[in-house]
């Protein structure tokens, strides 16, 4: 059984090799271990076989010991629907991976451009506390992205229109074996498009 620092280190060091970055100084934010501590956790999960060698990278074991969620959606105003579902997904697993639409997939699921630009969504939701790693989607196939991050559970968002069929046989056709979870809200009438209608009304009646 793995201890909580441990599940930490390891989701980071996930996290880093999907980035292509040093896994150190983000631990050492995270956890508030010291350079010496964190070698001394890391030797010790290389000595389980569940961290490479080179201390950035996961072994097969090492990945295969973390539960990762993979959550999606376009994000263009953050609302208090959006935490309830980010942190209920969190809760499924030890590490969150949130992919955020493209401009141009955002405006065929929206039917207008978003507020914010991609990168720029992408930075919001990185900010925020429960999201171990914000990507940007694929526009072409969703399950490029789907297959980089592998992960054991898909969460959907309460108004999230993909269908579990569809998610479970595109993770078929690249040998995943992830649960499709479905997350309620406790405020189903939060969207984005909803609190933007709302706030050009009261603009305009000013």
């Amino acid at each position: 059984m793995l201890e909580q620092s441990q599940r930490t280190i390891l989701s980071t060091i996930y996290v880093c090799q999907i980035e292509g970055t040093n896994p150190i100084e983000k631990i050492k934010r995270k956890t508030a271990f010291s350079d010496d501590q964190i070698n001394s956790k890391i030797e010790e999960l290389i000595k389980k076989q569940l961290v490479n060698e080179d201390k950035k990278t996961l072994t097969e074991s090492g990945r295969d010991s973390l539960k990762v969620v993979l959550a999606g959606g376009v994000f263009d105003i953050i609302h208090p629907g959006h935490i309830h579902t980010l942190n209920a997904a969190k809760e499924l697993g030890d590490a969150l991976v949130v992919v955020v639409a493209t401009d141009n997939t955002a405006v065929k699921m929206k039917k207008r451009r978003p507020l914010h630009s991609q990168e720029q969504r992408q930075e919001l939701v990185n900010s925020l506390s429960m999201v171990d790693l914000c990507l940007i989607g694929q526009e072409d196939d969703i399950f490029k992205t789907v297959n980089n991050v592998r992960p054991q559970i898909i969460a959907l968002g309460y108004d999230q229109a993909h269908q579990e069929k569809f998610i479970t046989e595109g993770c078929k056709k690249i040998n995943l074996d992830a649960k499709v979870a479905r997350l309620q809200s406790p405020i189903p009438d939060s969207s984005s498009s909803k609190i933007e209608k709302e706030y050009g009304e009261s603009i305009h009646g000013i």
